[in-house]
């Protein structure tokens, strides 16, 4: 890795940038980490930005020469809060920009899939991370690890489809390379993990690992809709629900080298990630 300035992380305590700042700093990279509150972030300068404030922006950026995207949670057109602010990124100094994004939306598509176009003709420097679905929606805050502990179910209306689970670790190594390395990507990558999983093939891991039984429950495209907008807007949640709808059709059931490339080791299973977890918690 080359030596860098300082990386603005927006999203530094969520799951993908709370581990690419403690990556970052446990390699001696000067981090300023961004969100709402401002929350301490060790080793890393605690900045408050909210994307909706245009007030937090000029502060957060001083002094910043890359930057960590994670775009506003839930907001089915982001690009309407992100442009604007990647315009001042530039003209503040930022050369590179790392944009976290998903498999499942391609340049150019819905949602993030409008900054992702944008990007190129910002920055000389940049990389879009495509990780497929996060192996932490299963042992996290998530609605599916939610529904794990309380109810012993993963619902969704993925049917048999597969997919190619990938660590959130393993994502904040490769945004820690593509942020630091002397060349950035100046491409996407879709990051998956080693094998695709069957949401069927989930549960069964978590119940030998955990020795708790946990079943995964089909349902059709419009109750899952339905019950994810007790949870997220209308608009997102058909999103996700239609995300459902394709990994069904199988557009997820594939497996990348993109880890292994940028990192230098492959990325870790399903049952590596539980077993790890179960050691940690004994």
């Amino acid at each position: 890795m080359t030596t860098t300035g300082t990386t603005l992380i927006i999203g530094a305590t969520g799951t993908t940038g709370s581990r690419t700042a403690a990556q970052l700093t446990a390699a001696g990279h000067r981090v300023k980490a961004a969100g709402r509150r401002a929350t301490p972030v060790a080793g890393a300068e605690p900045v408050p930005f909210d994307w909706y404030d245009p007030a937090t922006h000029a502060a957060a950026l001083d002094g910043v020469d890359r930057v960590y995207l994670i775009p506003p949670l839930g907001d089915p057109d982001p690009a309407a809060a992100m442009l604007p602010f990647l315009h001042q990124a530039c003209s503040a100094g930022v050369h590179r920009a790392v944009l976290l994004s998903s498999s499942a939306i391609p340049e150019g598509g819905p949602a993030v899939g409008t900054v992702h176009q944008a990007l190129p003709d910002l920055f000389g420097q940049w990389a879009v991370l495509r990780p497929s679905w996060f192996m932490q929606n299963f042992t996290g805050t998530h609605a599916h690890a939610r529904s794990i502990r309380d109810e012993g179910i993963i619902w969704t209306a993925a049917e048999s489809g597969r997919v190619g689970f990938v660590d959130a670790e393993d994502i904040a190594a490769v945004a820690v390379r593509a942020l630091t390395d002397e060349q950035a990507p100046n491409t996407d990558l879709v990051l998956t993990g080693p094998e695709t999983l069957s949401h069927d093939d989930i549960a069964a891991v978590i119940t030998e690992v955990t020795g708790r039984p946990v079943v995964h429950r089909r349902l059709p495209y419009e109750q899952m809709r339905d019950r994810l907008t007790t949870q997220v807007p209308v608009e997102f949640a058909a999103m996700l629900a239609d995300m459902d709808r394709a990994i069904a059709r199988g557009a997820e059931d594939r497996t990348t080298d993109a880890v292994h490339r940028l990192t230098g080791r492959p990325p870790r299973t399903f049952r590596a990630l539980l077993d790890g977890e179960m050691r940690c918690s004994s």
